[in-house]
């Protein structure tokens, strides 16, 4: 038993580090989303009904919580090895789960709802292009320009046509239309290899979420039978 225990404190030890890496690079992740300029640029225009707005910044709050989630869970079982503590360990055991609830969920979001962001970032694009088409003289036209300039694309393809001018007055310089990328393919693209590494951070995270909750329960099993061993044949005369 105390041999399996002493296994069982080494992966969880190493378990812990990975768990607080892993927290620490969500919440770089969410912070880089939530303060990039790609990213940023699209969810600060004003519209009314700009839905990526509520998306961004549900995802920056959401990230952030699971990152604290997940270092508490790596701090609690990281002590409660050390320091053989069912308390601890129920503790980590607990914040293990709950960060497991929360990312399952995510994960699933990810690959049912990804075409919402990926849409609501393009409506945004095409809302700022057809103003600035209709009225040149919009103050859309500074957005649209800042666009062009992050995403490094340049217009769209238009059914309405006469779009020449508002890319000669919005695009990069020295970029032109005809040698630049649709932007809505740009932010498509751009889009695609950013969920595409959350995907990957997601499942390794819940993998690692499995193998703490495994670890913290055959803990604490271990240590509550130890214990019960080393009593076994011990009386005390009150």
């Amino acid at each position: 038993l105390r041999c399996g225990m002493r296994s069982t404190k080494c992966q969880l030890l190493v378990t812990s580090l990975c768990v607080m890496l892993l927290g620490l690079s969500i919440a770089t992740l969410s912070t880089v989303t939530h303060y990039g300029l790609h990213f940023t640029l699209l969810s600060d225009i004003s519209l009314e009904d700009n839905s990526y707005r509520v998306i961004h910044h549900t995802a920056f709050y959401l990230g952030i919580c699971l990152s604290m989630t997940l270092i508490l869970a790596a701090l609690l079982s990281s002590a409660a090895t050390v320091r053989e503590s069912q308390c601890l360990t129920a503790m980590g055991f607990f914040c293990f789960a709950l960060a497991f609830c929360g990312l399952l969920p995510a994960a699933c979001w990810r690959y049912t709802h990804s075409s919402e962001v990926e849409d609501s970032m393009m409506d945004v694009y095409d809302r700022v292009y057809e103003e600035v088409r209709r009225n040149p003289a919009s103050l859309r036209r500074q957005e649209l320009t800042a666009i062009h300039e992050a995403f490094l694309c340049c217009g769209k393809h238009s059914p309405f046509g006469d779009t020449a001018y508002i890319e000669q007055k919005t695009c990069p310089p020295g970029q032109v239309w005809d040698a630049g990328q649709d932007c809505l393919q740009e932010i498509q693209h751009f889009l695609k290899k950013h969920l595409d590494f959350v995907s990957t951070l997601l499942g390794v995270t819940i993998a690692f979420m499995i193998y703490g909750m495994i670890l913290t329960s055959f803990l604490w099993f271990s240590i509550h039978f130890s214990s019960n061993l080393e009593r076994k044949g011990k009386y005390v005369l009150r």
